[in-house]
C-alpha cells in the first residue's frame, strides 16, 4: 500500500491526486496548519498579539503620556508593549515594572503583582527592585478586609514589606513600609484576638489558647499582646493548668505593670490563692524575648 499524500504539500508535477475522504485526524491536521499559515490568531480562540514595530522608545513615551492622563489600563498595555516587542531594549526592563506600576494604579492588582513578581524574577537587585517590591505590597494592602475576615491578603502585604525592609532598607519606600507592616501586625493580631475570645466563650479552652499563643509568639510588638497573656492565664486557670498561667501572669506583669490587663490576670490567680511566677519550662518563657515589646 503507497503512502498517503500530504493533504498540503501533494506531489508536484506528479498529475493531481485523486480526492479521497479526510479522516478525523487529517481534518483535525489541516485545520491545524490552515490556522498555523494563516497566522491570524491563536488556535485556543484568544487574538494574537499584534506586532507593534514602532520603537520602543515611541511605545514608552505613549505610555507615560497615558499615565499622565490617568488612562493606566492602557498605558499598562503600552508598557508590555515594549516588553514583547523589543524585549533586548534599554527601555524593556523598566517597561515590566512600570507595567505593575500601571495596573496598580488600574485596580487590576492581580496583573500588578504578577507584573512585578515577573520583574523581580528577571531582573533581581536592580535599580526598580524596589518598587516593584513595594507594588506587591500595596496591591495586597489596597485590598485588606476587616478583622471578622480572612486576613490572607494582610499577611501577603505583610510578608511582601517584610522582604521590602530585610532587602531594601535604604528604599525611598523603606519608610511607609515599616509604617504599614505596623498596621498589618496588629489587624492580624486583632483578628487573632477576635477568634481566641470567641472560641474562649464557647469554654473551648484549647483552641482559644492557640489563638493568644500565635499572637505572643508572632506578634510581640502589637497592642495585643497584653490582653493576649491575660487570656492565656484565663484560659489556662480553666484547666487547672496553673503553672502557665503562672507564668503568662508574670511575663504580662514584668512587661506591662501598669496594664489593665495585669490587673485583672493577678485577681484572678489570687481567687486560686497563687501569684504570678514565671516557670523556666513554660513555651511562653521561651517564647517571649526578654524585654518589653517597642
Amino acid at each position: 500500500m503507497s503512502a498517503p499524500v500530504h493533504p498540503i504539500s501533494g506531489a508536484i508535477g506528479l498529475g493531481a491526486p485523486r480526492c479521497r475522504p479526510c479522516s478525523p485526524l487529517g481534518l483535525v491536521a489541516l485545520i491545524l496548519a490552515t490556522g498555523l499559515v494563516a497566522g491570524c490568531g491563536s488556535l485556543f480562540g484568544k487574538k494574537a498579539e499584534i506586532e507593534n514595530t514602532d520603537p520602543p522608545t515611541l511605545i514608552y513615551g505613549k505610555a507615560e503620556k497615558l499615565i499622565d492622563k490617568g488612562d493606566y489600563k492602557e498605558a499598562a498595555r503600552q508598557y508590555e508593549q515594549v516588553d514583547i516587542n523589543h524585549p533586548y531594549s534599554q527601555e524593556a526592563r523598566r517597561a515590566i515594572v512600570m507595567a505593575a506600576y500601571a495596573y496598580y494604579k488600574a485596580g487590576q492588582y492581580d496583573d500588578a503583582v504578577s507584573a512585578a513578581d515577573r520583574y523581580l524574577t528577571l531582573h533581581p537587585g536592580t535599580q526598580e527592585a524596589d518598587l516593584a517590591q513595594n507594588i506587591i505590597g500595596m496591591s495586597y494592602y489596597d485590598q485588606l478586609l476587616d478583622p471578622k475576615r480572612d486576613q490572607s491578603y494582610a499577611r501577603r502585604s505583610l510578608t511582601a514589606y517584610d522582604t521590602l525592609l530585610q532587602r531594601y532598607p535604604n528604599s525611598r519606600y523603606a519608610g511607609e513600609a515599616a509604617n504599614r507592616t505596623r498596621i498589618l501586625r496588629d489587624l492580624l493580631a486583632a483578628n487573632e484576638m477576635q477568634i481566641g475570645r470567641y472560641y474562649l466563650r464557647k469554654n473551648n479552652f484549647l483552641a482559644a489558647i492557640n489563638r493568644f499563643r500565635t499572637v505572643v509568639t508572632n506578634y510581640q510588638t502589637t497592642e495585643q499582646v497584653e490582653e493576649a497573656l491575660m487570656r492565656l492565664t484565663e484560659a489556662y486557670m480553666a484547666l487547672g493548668i496553673v503553672n502557665e498561667a503562672q507564668t503568662a501572669a508574670a511575663v504580662l506583669g514584668h512587661n506591662f505593670p501598669d496594664s489593665k490587663w495585669y490587673n485583672q490576670a493577678y485577681k484572678l490567680l489570687a481567687k486560686s490563692g497563687v501569684q504570678p511566677r514565671q516557670h523556666e519550662g513554660s513555651w511562653i518563657t521561651r517564647t517571649w524575648r526578654g524585654n518589653a515589646p517597642a
